[in-house]
């Protein structure tokens, strides 16, 4: 039901504990849960929603106008590209945002 999903895979990284109610078993489970003790509730990166196309310029969605006739009559028409896209992948942002999971309420009303 929404929400990023970091609960159901058995862990939750503002907690003192793994999260589970099961004991951990393997050394690599343990490194795990010991750093995630250390995790700070500040996002400091994002992935990016922008995309480069063929040319490089740097946007949300591309489109090519295309002429369709019909009827004899000639129709200028947008038509989206999907491909030959690449993402613009990590970005850093200017100001560190707090994490979506963070379970602390900051400002009481």
């Amino acid at each position: 039901m929404g929400g990023s999903g970091s609960k159901g895979k058995g862990y939750w990284p503002f907690s003192g504990s793994g999260g589970g109610d099961e004991p951990v078993k393997d050394e690599q489970s343990l490194a795990r849960v010991r750093s995630i003790r250390n995790t700070t509730p500040f996002v400091f990166t994002r992935r990016s929603s922008l995309y480069f196309d063929e040319d490089g310029d740097l946007a949300h969605e591309f489109y090519e106008e295309t002429v369709v006739t019909k009827n004899g009559r000639k129709k200028a028409k947008l038509k989206r590209i999907h491909k030959n896209l690449i993402p613009q992948g990590i970005i850093k942002l200017d100001h560190p945002c707090i994490h979506v999971d963070f379970p602390v309420v900051i400002c009481e009303v």
